[in-house]
């Protein structure tokens, strides 16, 4: 069911569904990718989901914009600041809880929302426990879907980043039309260090370093673009769309939170 197509006494009937909220951006996505790809592939994965889910889920529009301001000194970027993509996150599902609803998801489609949408739910947890007491939960797609992103055949490259075979691939896949794979290429990147794995060369140690995107790549991009095929994409969708069917259908059946304390008073 899709919340936009709704009219408000039909919404009021169904707040027992989940409410899906996807999270895209728009930003730069090296020489050979649409600048649309995040916003683009979060939305077809949560329009493909909804199709089988209809039932009992209800699908918000794709919130377009995303905090992604290590990647504008290459411009074609739109971005929120990390403090104002938290706020807003806030305030988009505090209306939603206020509306009466009490599962939501954030389908996130990419990696620089993560940490202002976890920031979001502390504050909305702050906010809403004791009072409404809803379930909200962020779902990063990649995450979600496991080692089809991380390494397992048929990918060439260790893991999901940026711009790089994992998201060329799916792009070749479902928009082959925002995709010039002759400008595909490794970027230049720094020297590795043992430690930190610059988006795609090291396994996560417990160490993170943040730089702005121009200090790690050259061209913008991450990764193995120039390995990408549309056969690798159809992979990767097929496994993040049942990776995200088996989650919704799991998360409908949640017990909503409840104080515990109060069963020892």
């Amino acid at each position: 069911m899709l919340f936009h197509a709704s009219s408000y006494p039909d919404l009021q009937q169904q707040t027992t569904k989940v409410v899906v909220l996807p999270l895209g951006a728009i930003e730069q996505h090296g020489p050979h990718l649409s600048v649309s790809t995040d916003t683009d592939l979060v939305t077809q994965l949560a329009q493909r989901a909804e199709k089988q889910l209809s039932d009992y889920i209800l699908l918000c529009p794709t919130l377009p914009f995303g905090s992604s301001h290590h990647h504008l000194s290459f411009g074609g970027t739109i971005s929120l600041t990390p403090v104002l993509y938290t706020q807003v996150v806030v305030e988009m599902v505090s209306s939603l809880v206020v509306s009466g609803f009490r599962r939501i998801v954030l389908l996130n489609g990419h990696g620089g929302n993560i940490t202002p949408v976890r920031q979001a739910l502390a504050v909305l947890s702050q906010r809403f426990d004791a009072s409404h007491q809803p379930t909200i939960a962020l779902a990063t797609y990649w995450e979600l879907a496991g080692k089809a992103f991380a390494g397992d055949p048929p990918m060439e490259s260790p893991a999901l980043s940026h711009a790089c075979e994992y998201e060329t691939s799916l792009m070749l896949h479902l928009f082959p039309e925002k995709v010039w794979m002759e400008r595909a290429e490794r970027a230049s990147r720094p020297a590795a260090n043992g430690y930190i794995g610059w988006e795609d060369d090291e396994p996560y140690r417990g160490v993170t370093v943040f730089k702005q995107t121009a200090f790690v790549s050259g061209n913008g991009s991450s990764g193995e673009p120039q390995l990408a095929t549309a056969q690798k994409g159809k992979h990767l969708f097929d496994s993040a769309l049942v990776a995200l069917i088996d989650f919704l259908a799991a998360f409908k059946d949640w017990p909503l939170s409840e104080n515990l304390t109060l069963k020892h008073a």
